[in-house]
């Protein structure tokens, strides 16, 4: 049995193998409380994240977690995958804001972990285990999340960037100057030029790089101390946003990446993270990378925290174009572990990187999660064939 939500997921977790019931929870889309005091929403796992956010700002609260897909995805496709989004460098991925699950185990029992209290100790962290394992131990019914207090006011910026090395340098200069930019974003010139393409709103599409960066404090001091480092870093051009209408619209050109490079062709989105320190070396070699493989790769990503997503342009109608992006693909994840890594930050294992979490996590903690699963899903009728599979 394979639980889906509006499968929006870039890794196949929620694609039923051959044999295997698909459980749609599109249509658990009730919010059931957003309680202002205690700062928490009960919502089940077919709400859309959009929908929570609305609901919540019209209580003067906010539920950070925004991934790109955050007006279809849903909140329960959020907590499997705990998804991440742009505001991570801030403010996290999604385990940090889910308090409690009611979950339907495998022999059709309902255990229900967590909490209302914004603290809370007693027992072992159950909800963790449940966040980020992808329908394989359990099915999540209603999901308790955390909400935050409105942010005072979003600034933002673009930096334009002739080379990618003035980029990396200002995604540097910024995070070692202690700045706490609610987003920090990057895009390649094969992404702007994309994006540009798709949904013309004068783009700079002779850049190498283009760098967003967004305050919510309501801090314009920040903002431009943030400013000041990309010129010091080598920026073309530097543009604040004159009010949000304009600042929101930067953020639209993000959002686009996806949509935007599938006009281009067949894509498959890399998602991996590296230390901070490593950005550089991620970004230099991806590209000879691509050159290498002769595949065409597009780079993005949250530049704050280190995850970015190259996209591999493939023409799955090619044999040869098909193994050379999967060969592309495969040094691209071996490069992110290298760099002391993660084979994904948000995007999830699902069927697409079970070889690479077992290299990741190794033979001993291949074992553990396996005796996790055993004991939890016995039978493994819990979305099979996802994440790694029970040997026998």
């Amino acid at each position: 049995m394979s639980p889906q939500g509006a499968l929006t997921g870039l890794a196949g977790a929620a694609n039923a193998v051959d044999g295997c019931i698909a459980l749609s929870l599109r249509r658990m889309d009730r919010i059931l409380e957003i309680d202002r005091i205690n700062r928490i929403a009960v919502v089940q796992p077919g709400v859309i994240n959009k929908a929570v956010s609305t609901a919540a700002g019209e209580l003067g609260l906010r539920y950070p977690p925004d991934p790109g897909s955050w007006e279809s995805s849903t909140i329960g496709g959020n907590v499997s995958t705990n998804a991440g989004g742009m505001c991570c460098v801030k403010y996290g991925v999604t385990s940090e804001y889910v308090l409690g699950l009611e979950v339907v185990l495998a022999d059709g029992e309902v255990l229900r972990t967590g909490r209302r209290t914004a603290k809370g100790v007693a027992g072992y962290d159950l909800t963790k285990l449940f966040v980020g394992s992808e329908g394989t131990l359990g099915v999540i019914t209603e999901i308790t999340l955390a909400l935050r207090p409105v942010s005072e006011g979003v600034l933002s910026l673009a930096a334009v960037f002739e080379d990618t090395v003035s980029a990396r340098g200002a995604v540097s200069a910024i995070v070692a100057d202690g700045r706490t930019p609610s987003l920090l974003e990057i895009m390649d010139n094969t992404l702007i030029r994309a994006i540009e393409a798709y949904r013309p709103m004068d783009l700079p599409v002779d850049a190498a790089a283009l760098l967003l960066a967004a305050v919510d404090d309501g801090s314009s001091a920040q903002l431009e101390r943030i400013a000041q480092l990309c010129t010091a870093a080598g920026a073309s051009e530097v543009h604040v946003a004159s009010d949000p209408v304009e600042g929101e619209m930067l953020l639209a050109a993000r959002r686009l990446a996806h949509p935007a490079m599938e006009r281009l062709g067949k894509i498959i989105v890399d998602d991996i993270a590296v230390p901070r320190s490593a950005l550089a070396e991620l970004l230099d070699s991806t590209q000879r990378i691509g050159e290498k493989y002769q595949v065409r790769v597009a780079m993005v990503g949250h530049a704050g925290d280190g995850n970015m997503h190259p996209n591999l342009i493939v023409d799955r109608d090619d044999p040869d174009s098909h193994r050379r992006c999967m060969l592309a693909f495969d040094a691209i994840m071996q490069l992110g572990l290298d760099l002391g890594g993660t084979c994904t930050g948000e995007h999830g294992v699902g069927t697409l990187k079970k070889g690479w979490l077992a290299t990741e996590i190794g033979p001993i903690g291949l074992r553990t999660h396996r005796a996790i699963k055993a004991a939890l899903d016995p039978a493994g009728i819990l979305n099979p064939g996802k994440v790694f599979e029970i040997p026998g």
